[in-house]
């Protein structure tokens, strides 16, 4: 089996959540990303997303949610993805940048638009009471 691991940072706004849909990609997907080699996953998630969002995650504010884990989109059968999410207050304007192309606010409804490993977090942001 082979695991791709990535972090993702959860903002939800009036029960709906962040989400990116990146340059030729049909599904939205959490903002985050992979770790480069000897990152901690704060140093990760501040880096990425302002790679993909240009705004500035406040470290100290940086809160470890939970860890999902699915069959990988666009991947082979049996390759899993495993994300790691956080949550935190950030700074500046939501604009795409990088490889994202777009930006949107989501609610459950929008489930079936996003990755396998990303409907389990829809599920559990529901559960929570903090996605419609």
């Amino acid at each position: 089996m082979t695991l791709i691991d990535k972090i993702a940072w959860i903002e939800t706004k009036d029960e709906k959540v962040l989400s990116t849909l990146s340059k030729g990609r049909t599904k939205y997907y959490l903002p985050g990303g992979k770790r480069e080699s000897g990152e901690t996953d704060k140093q990760a998630l501040i880096r990425e997303i302002e790679e993909e969002l240009s705004v500035q995650l406040e470290p100290d504010s940086l809160t470890y949610l939970k860890t999902f884990q699915a069959q990988a989109d666009s991947h082979a059968t049996g390759v899993t993805v495993k994300m790691t999410c956080y949550a935190a207050k950030y700074t500046g304007t939501l604009q795409p940048a990088h490889e994202i192309e777009e930006i949107v606010w989501l609610t459950y409804q929008d489930r079936e638009q996003v990755s396998a490993v990303d409907q389990l977090i829809f599920d559990w942001l529901l559960e929570q009471g903090s996605l419609r």
